[in-house]
C-alpha cells in the first residue's frame, strides 16, 4: 500500500516539476515527452529483472501482441502522454491532472456503448460528477470566463480519452504478458515515434538558461516521477487488488493540486477545488463499485 501511495504522490509532484520546466525554462512538451519515455521506458525493462521478468522480449515474438503493444504505445501511453504534457504546459499541473482523471468515467461511456446497456445507477451518479467537476476546473464556477487556456482544457480532456483507450487497449496486454515488460516497452515505441518530430538531442523552444535546477527536475520526472512512480506500482499490484489501486493513487492529482499551489503559486480557488474533488468523488464510486 505504502509503494502505491508514494508512487502516486512521485506522480502528481513530477507534473508540477514538468510546469516548472516548461513554462520556466521554455523546455517543449515534445521533447520532454520524448526523454521521458525513452530513458523511463529503457530503465523500466532493466528494473523488470528485479520485479521477476525474465523475458524481456516475448511480447515482439508474438503476432497479436506485437500489434497490441504498438497500438498500446502510440494510441494510448505517448497520447496519454503528450497531452497530458501540453495540457500543463498552457495551463497548470493541478488542472491538467484532475482533467486527465476523467478517464474512468469515459472508460464507463463506451462499455455502456459497446456493450449496449442501460448505465447503472452509481455510474449515472459519477458521470454526473465528473461533467460538473469539469464545468467547475474549467470555469472557476463562473460561466462568463474560463478559469484556466481553453487549450489547456481541451488537451486535459484529450489527455483523459487517451487514457480511457490506454486503459482499454492494454488490459489484454497486460494480463498477458508482466506489467513492467508491457509498459516498458510501450514507452520505448512511443518515445521512439515522438523522437522523429523532437530529437532527444534538440532541446527546442526557449531554453537558454538550462543550470543545474532545470537539469534536477528533469532528472526527477524521469527518474522519480516515471521509472521510481511506476515500479513502485506496478510491484504494487501483486499485493492489492486494482481497485484498491485505483482509490491510493487518487493520491495523484492532490499532490499536484498541493505542489503546484504552494510551490509555483498556481490559483486554485475554492470552486476549482471542488470540481477537483467532484472527479475524484467519480472516480472512487467507479472504483468502489467494480471492487
Amino acid at each position: 500500500m505504502a509503494g502505491v501511495l508514494i508512487g502516486a504522490t512521485l506522480w502528481g509532484l513530477s507534473g508540477t516539476a514538468a510546469q516548472r520546466l516548461m513554462q520556466g525554462y521554455g523546455v517543449t512538451p515534445q521533447w520532454l515527452v520524448t526523454t521521458r519515455m525513452l530513458v523511463a521506458g529503457l530503465l523500466l525493462l532493466l528494473a523488470g529483472r528485479w520485479l521477476g521478468v525474465r523475458d524481456r522480449l516475448a511480447p515482439w515474438r508474438d503476432g497479436r501482441s506485437r500489434r497490441q503493444l504498438i497500438a498500446f504505445a502510440l494510441g494510448g501511453l505517448l497520447g496519454v502522454q503528450y497531452s497530458y504534457m501540453a495540457a500543463i504546459a498552457l495551463g497548470n499541473a493541478a488542472t491538467a491532472t484532475f482533467l486527465q482523471y476523467l478517464g474512468p468515467a469515459f472508460v464507463t461511456v463506451y462499455e455502456v456503448l459497446r456493450w449496449r446497456r442501460r448505465p447503472r445507477p452509481h455510474e449515472v451518479a459519477a458521470l454526473v460528477l465528473a461533467m460538473g467537476g469539469t464545468l467547475l476546473l474549467a470555469t472557476g464556477g463562473s460561466l462568463h470566463r474560463l478559469a484556466v487556456p481553453a487549450g489547456a482544457v481541451a488537451w486535459g480532456l484529450v489527455s483523459a480519452l487517451t487514457l480511457a483507450f490506454y486503459t482499454v487497449a492494454g488490459a489484454s496486454l497486460l494480463q498477458r504478458w508482466p506489467p513492467a515488460v508491457s509498459v516498458g516497452w510501450a514507452m520505448v515505441v512511443g518515445g521512439a515515434a515522438m523522437a522523429v518530430l523532437a530529437p532527444p538531442w534538440s532541446v527546442g523552444g526557449r531554453a537558454v538558461a538550462w543550470d543545474a535546477a532545470a537539469a534536477g527536475l528533469w532528472a526527477f520526472v524521469v527518474l522519480g516521477g516515471t521509472l521510481v512512480a511506476f515500479t513502485l506500482y506496478l510491484a504494487s499490484l501483486r499485493h492489492l487488488r486494482p481497485s484498491q489501486t485505483s482509490l491510493l493513487a487518487c493520491m495523484e492529482p492532490l499532490a499536484a493540486a498541493a505542489s503546484a499551489t504552494l510551490w509555483l503559486g498556481v490559483p486554485f480557488t475554492g470552486p476549482m477545488a471542488a470540481g477537483g474533488a467532484a472527479v475524484m468523488a467519480a472516480v472512487l464510486l467507479l472504483a468502489t463499485r467494480h471492487a
